[in-house]
C-alpha cells in the first residue's frame, strides 16, 4: 500500500483535538507487526525516546490501567503496582486491551477510553 492510499482514522483523540481547535498533523506509515516504537521512531525520523507508547494494563481485579511512557523504556510491573497501591499489575491480553480501550493493540490512543480508567505517566 502506498502512502497516498493510507487514510488517518478519526479517533476520540483526534475528535477532541478538532473540537477544541488544537492544531495537529497526522503522520501515517504502514503497520509492522511487533515493530513497536522502534518502527514509529524510524518512520518519523525521531529518537525512540521521543515516541510515547500507550500500554493497556490491568490490576489483580482486571481493572484497566493506561500507561504512557517513552518508547525506549519498559514497565516494571512490581514497581508500578507498588506506586499505584495495587497488589499486582500485568499487561492485558490483546482481546482485553481492545475491550478496555476500544483500540487494537499497536494503535492504542493515549486519550483515555470512554469508561473510567486510571492513567499513569512516566517521565
Amino acid at each position: 500500500m502506498s502512502r497516498k492510499e493510507l487514510h488517518a482514522p478519526e479517533t476520540p483523540a483526534t475528535k477532541w483535538l478538532r473540537q477544541h481547535d488544537v492544531p495537529f498533523s497526522t503522520h501515517l506509515y504502514e503497520y509492522e507487526e511487533h515493530g513497536g516504537t522502534a518502527v514509529s521512531a524510524r518512520e518519523l525520523n525521531l529518537p525512540e525516546h521521543a515516541i510515547v507508547k500507550t500500554l493497556v494494563m490491568q490490576d489483580e481485579n482486571a481493572r484497566p490501567l493506561i500507561v504512557l511512557m517513552h518508547g525506549d523504556c519498559e514497565v516494571t510491573t512490581r514497581e508500578l503496582a507498588r506506586q499505584s497501591g495495587r497488589k499486582r499489575i500485568e499487561i492485558c491480553p490483546p482481546d482485553q486491551a481492545n475491550r478496555h480501550s476500544g483500540y487494537l493493540v499497536g494503535g492504542t490512543s493515549p486519550a483515555p477510553p470512554q469508561e473510567s480508567s486510571a492513567t499513569r505517566l512516566r517521565n
